[in-house]
């Protein structure tokens, strides 16, 4: 990483650099972020098939 960093403080190209790290960055927060959606909407899932499965549960019984 050190000899990308030196090779765009030569070209003068700092800008891009930083650039490219925020870009990088932001993309690996959406990432993380979709997958923890996701993970979450799995469990909320999960229960309301509980939920449905307790209430048919208990219909039977009453």
């Amino acid at each position: 990483m050190s000899e990308i960093a030196e090779v765009f403080s030569e070209r003068g190209d700092l800008a891009h650099l930083a650039l490219f790290l925020w870009a990088s960055g932001a993309s690996g927060l959406l990432v993380w972020s979709l997958k923890e959606l996701a993970a979450s909407n799995r469990r909320f899932n999960d229960f309301v098939a509980e939920i449905a499965r307790l209430n048919h549960l208990f219909k039977e019984r009453g």
